[in-house]
């Protein structure tokens, strides 16, 4: 498959992906635990459709010591038991907070009360951002279809 649209090389949207880079930068250094940010940016990037983020964060959360068993059972989520109760938590906000044409209300006040149970204000807010990051970039993805595969760990570090 070969891209649409190089938006990486486009002197417009080049300035975009550079500040796209950042914000992903920022929320590196967020204080939502790491593995959590790769599951939660694995399973957005699923339910979107996004092959290449889907390549990126597989390789990433193995790089950085996920166990092969998590990642791959991260698009079953409910059904796994090697989750945390935070994790499902993250998880289900993320398919809420994605999913949002396919549920009239949107995030369930349901899910969001879980959510706060499990992760303080600053870790809320960055996993919110995280969630609409993440649909944000797969849907530039998507539309341009950019190609999988070649992703290497830390490409964008």
């Amino acid at each position: 498959m070969e891209a649409r649209f190089n938006y990486i090389a486009n002197p417009f949207t080049g300035k975009l992906v550079k500040h796209f880079m950042a914000m992903g930068k920022v929320m590196k250094d967020s204080p939502l635990p790491a593995a959590t940010q790769e599951l939660v940016s694995l399973r957005v990037s699923q339910i979107n459709g996004c092959a290449v983020c889907i390549d990126m964060h597989t390789k990433e959360a193995a790089h950085a010591g996920e166990s092969s068993v998590r990642i791959n059972l991260v698009a079953a989520w409910r059904e796994a038991t090697v989750f945390t109760e935070a994790e499902r938590a993250a998880l289900e906000l993320a398919e809420q907070g994605t999913r949002v044409a396919d549920a009239a209300g949107g995030v369930s006040d349901e899910v969001w009360a879980n959510a706060i149970k499990h992760y303080d204000e600053d870790q809320l807010g960055a996993l919110v951002a995280l969630i609409a990051l993440m649909n944000m970039v797969n849907r530039l993805n998507v539309i341009t279809q950019q190609p999988a595969g070649a992703y290497q760990p830390g490409q964008f570090a």
